[in-house]
């Protein structure tokens, strides 16, 4: 429950608006520095380009053909630290970069970018790369297009399934940690006096009503709103728009399909024969993903979506590397498309601007104590983060020592850990090993207390639907103890149900059931969610063509 008569009277030092990836990594590292933080978010936590990403950790190995030497650096030493601080949730991934002759670029060049990738990674636990002569490369892409193929190079990144249960995780440990963490809060307006911002109008979008709240003499609001940073901005001017634009977002679309004929045991890094642009082939939780576009995007940032040519290029692009994959649109399991934050570059081509990130001092435009992140990447959260953090204490005239790099996740386990194989024991005459499993690849050390709600009530261990892994104790959980307010929070961030059923519209009934049973949710209140949950779907993930073609098409 949302104590607003608390919250209203609480002077805060730092207030971070934007509760993806960076605004949870500011919050966390202010209060593990012993600074009164709150976090908000007008959405749920990691809704935006956090959930919506291509779920890599990685380096950015095409930016090294920007020259952008330091930005992957910063990411390869961000990546090691995720490794160790959340190995439940991000895990290496093996890439493999087919190479052929009507590529853009030549085999050389490719093995120059391989062998600068693994030197600005000397640090890394992961292996260095090796280069796959064609015959090799056949051996073990069998399925891959033979036309003009010259061999391959193979290295390592890494993979966070679930981006969401990240940021949500770094939600946790902020609260954990003394910070007041809220979703569904919507800043409406800046409030400034004499240089400084002293209030903010804040609208709770779970009731509707408005609340103030106030900020502490020294406080610094920061403004991690990712594509929405300019929006919050246009809140501190009188005419409703902020001074001058600061994000230009490209978006990036993605499809989830089945496992395919053809379909690769390990990640394929492709260029698309269209327009020389990379993509990605991913396993992906027993599914694959395939992404991304990248397009200049103008449009409601609420309202994202992957159109129909978006799909069809991912489509055809696929199948041209793996043409007995022949995958379809009646293959699409699942869509989504986000904006990536990108610094405003007008007429720049999209993949030549700056993937590094811009702290932008307010202080310039004569408000001294705001902040806004301009880019930031999945990968270096961490990293922005201290920066922020660092930067708004030398405002307060503070100073306290970063720890995150050493802290662990709350969830924090390896997937090798004596813990799963007695858990495992203790609940296998209710549970199966995978599902025991599975939870703890999903919650790390937290599965504990899912199991917990199960010793409570045994029918909780019951799978939420026949097919799959996740049982109806991950539902009670994501309500009582994850600040999961709707159907969309549980189905499409707490879990990937919606990824795996139909858009989530073949579970919907399971888990309202649950809801009624075990969380007093009123059959209006289901019905209610139900149709929030259709409309957000069809605007946001379902694809256009399937508004028009037979349901059994996709």
């Amino acid at each position: 429950m949302r104590n607003w008569q608390t919250l209203e009277t609480t002077a805060f030092d730092l207030i971070v608006i934007g509760g993806g990836s960076n605004g949870a990594g500011v919050a966390r590292d202010a209060a593990l520095r012993g600074i009164p933080t709150l976090l908000i978010d007008k959405d749920d936590f990691g809704s935006g380009t956090t959930g919506w990403s291509s779920r890599l950790i990685h380096g950015g190995l095409r930016y090294l053909e920007y020259f952008e030497f330091n930005l992957v650096r910063e990411s390869l030493r961000e990546r090691e630290v995720l490794l160790r601080v959340a190995p439940h949730l991000v895990k290496p991934l093996q890439m493999s970069i087919p190479v052929y002759a009507s590529g853009s670029r030549n085999f050389w060049e490719i093995q120059a970018g391989m062998l600068l990738y693994d030197l600005l990674s000397f640090d890394k636990s992961l292996p260095n790369h090796r280069i796959l002569s064609l015959q090799k490369c056949q051996q073990l892409f069998r399925h891959l297009n033979p036309d003009g193929l010259k061999g391959a190079a193979q290295y390592f990144d890494a993979q966070v399934v679930r981006a969401e249960r990240l940021c949500l995780e770094l939600v946790q440990s902020a609260q954990a940690a003394g910070a007041q963490a809220l979703n569904y809060v919507k800043v409406t307006q800046l409030h400034h006096q004499h240089g400084r911002v002293t209030t903010l109008t804040c609208e709770d979008r779970l009731t509707g009503d408005t609340h103030t709240l106030q900020l502490s003499p020294q406080a610094v609001v920061i403004n991690t709103a990712g594509p929405w940073v300019d929006q919050v901005l246009a809140g501190m001017q009188p005419n409703g728009h902020s001074q001058d634009r600061k994000i230009g977002g490209t978006k990036g679309s993605h499809i989830i399909v089945d496992p395919f004929p053809g379909a690769p045991k390990a990640a394929l890094y492709v260029e698309a024969a269209v327009d020389n642009r990379p993509f990605f082939i991913l396993p992906w939780a027993n599914q694959y993903l395939i992404g991304t576009t990248d397009i200049r995007y103008e449009g409601d940032l609420d309202r994202v979506k992957a159109e129909n040519a978006e799909i069809d290029y991912l489509l055809s692009e696929t199948n041209r590397v793996i043409p007995c994959a022949q995958l379809s649109r009646a293959d699409i399991r699942f869509t989504y498309a986000g904006v990536r934050p990108l610094p405003y570059s007008a007429g720049k081509k999209t993949s030549s601007i700056t993937r590094s990130h811009v702290l932008y001092d307010h202080a310039s435009a004569g408000i001294s104590n705001l902040i806004s992140l301009i880019g930031g990447k999945l990968t270096t959260y961490r990293q922005v983060a201290e920066e922020m953090v660092d930067a708004a204490l030398k405002k307060q005239g503070r100073h306290a020592p970063c720890t995150t790099q050493q802290e662990l996740l709350p969830g924090a386990i390896a997937l090798n850990d004596t813990l799963i194989e007695t858990m495992t024991s203790k609940y296998q005459a209710v549970m199966s090993r995978e599902a025991v499993f599975h939870l703890f690849s999903i919650y790390g050390s937290q599965a504990v207390q899912i199991l917990a709600l199960v010793d409570q009530t045994p029918d909780l261990a019951d799978p939420i639907v026949p097919h799959l892994l996740d049982i109806k104790a991950q539902v009670v959980y994501a309500v009582q103890t994850e600040q999961a307010h709707t159907l969309l929070d549980i189905c499409l961030r707490r879990t990937t149900l919606a990824m795996q059923t139909n858009y989530g519209f073949d579970v919907l009934p399971a888990v309202t059931a649950i809801l009624r049973q075990h969380c007093d949710w009123s059959e209006a209140e289901c019905d209610r969610q139900i149709q929030q949950y259709h409309h957000y779907i069809e605007l946001n993930s379902l694809p256009d063509f399937a508004m028009t073609e037979p349901a059994s098409s996709v």
